[in-house]
């Protein structure tokens, strides 16, 4: 019976130290949050890079589109739902990322599987690289095409498998700008060397960019300067945008292509009005004030990067502020972060299948919002937990 598996599939993820669960939260803002039962933690596993989910101007626009337009789009945007908010985030978000045009998405997610299943099809070969977030990766399962991973972030590999593999149809690299799980960077400046050598297609995924990297917080191609060199520009508005959904960027033709092509948009109902009216206004106050929110953030990170290193944390070497601290098992990482919930601090901790085995570990986020005070706290809370958590493997050892 379908239980039966399933009830000896969960036994063994369990057994495993693998089980995933929810845990409701409230906000009460930025960077700290109450669960059900009333206790309050110190956030720092949260995406709100520039903590602009409670800035009055984006609370005020989607209170304002509530009362205008009502809390639902009623359709997809190629039948009622479409909205002059959806049109206007779309050209601001293609002056931001210097694109011709943009198209907005439900989530993230979708963005992705949009995309790579819209415009990819059979005897194309998509290259990519291997540490790509899942929404990449299955992408391209759906897309027909044939899919060559590379080694993460190794131009070398990159170049040989351009070089070996036979396409019958279009060449495209896909990758991330800043990645996920160890927050380092793509490198561009290779990439371009390669897109144009072997006359390929480069996608890249700026979730985890815009709002973080580059003098006004564009992301990879502002990182190094490079404008023009991206084809298509993915993104998310649910992290330093401070909303919900996603967005690609590109040249107008691949736009118009998606529009008519593209089934997670062309068959999605559009998001609310609220939704895209605040994340007009998050990238308003990033276009606006971009040294004051991205100052902050960068101050906040190398803050938090040092104080851990000092306290004799294994971080991995990067500048954005996805901070990952290796442990190692997947068990022992897990009660790190359990035992550190306790003493109201949230990290995620991260564990196969997201990283590879042996390579479980805490990632930590820091964000614009943070007070120095609340970082040099938790950094103390975090290595005194951490050296309790060495002497007890001693001893069980």
């Amino acid at each position: 019976m379908l239980e039966t598996r399933i009830a000896e599939e969960l036994a063994c993820i369990r057994q495993a130290g693998l089980e995933r669960s929810i845990m409701d939260l409230h906000f009460v803002n930025p960077v700290q949050a109450r669960d059900q039962a009333g206790k309050t933690y110190l956030v720092l596993a949260s995406n709100n890079y520039l903590g602009l989910t409670h800035a009055r101007e984006v609370i005020e626009s989607a209170r304002a589109a509530v009362f205008k337009f009502g809390t639902g789009s009623s359709g997809s945007r190629l039948t009622t739902g479409g909205t002059f908010a959806a049109g206007e985030l779309e050209k601001r978000l293609a002056d931001f990322k210097h694109s011709e045009s943009a198209l907005v998405f439900n989530t993230g997610y979708m963005t992705n599987l949009g995309v790579l299943y819209g415009l990819l099809k059979p005897g194309d070969v998509v290259f990519s690289d291997e540490l790509n977030h899942a929404s990449i990766i299955d992408g391209c399962r759906i897309s027909r095409c044939r899919v060559v991973v590379y080694k993460h972030n190794d131009m070398k590999d990159l170049r040989r498998l351009l070089e070996t593999e036979k396409v019958i149809g279009q060449r495209f690299i896909v990758t991330d700008g800043v990645f996920s799980m160890d927050g380092d960077i793509a490198d561009l400046p290779a990439l371009a060397v390669l897109k144009k050598r072997f006359d390929a297609y480069l996608i890249v995924d700026d979730a985890h960019g815009v709002g973080v990297i580059g003098s006004d917080g564009s992301g990879t191609a502002a990182h190094y300067d490079m404008p023009g060199i991206i084809d298509l520009q993915v993104g998310t508005l649910s992290k330093a945008l401070a909303a919900e959904g996603g967005y690609v960027t590109g040249k107008k033709i691949f736009i118009d292509y998606l529009i008519n092509k593209s089934r997670p948009f062309i068959f999605s109902t559009a998001l609310a009005p609220a939704t895209l009216a605040a994340a007009n206004a998050a990238l308003r106050l990033l276009q606006t004030q971009p040294q004051k929110y991205l100052g902050s953030l960068w101050a906040n990170t190398k803050l938090m990067r040092r104080l851990l290193k000092d306290g004799g944390l294994q971080v991995v070497e990067g500048t954005t502020p996805i901070i990952p601290v290796l442990i190692g098992e997947a068990e022992l990482t897990m009660r790190f972060a359990d035992k550190l919930r306790g003493k109201g601090i949230l990290v995620s901790g991260i564990r196969p299948p997201t990283v590879p085995q042996g390579e479980s570990r805490l990632r930590i986020t820091v964000t614009a919002a943070h007070s120095e005070e609340q970082l040099r706290q938790a950094a103390q809370i975090i290595t005194a937990l951490w050296q309790e958590l060495r002497q007890d493997e001693k001893k069980e050892g």
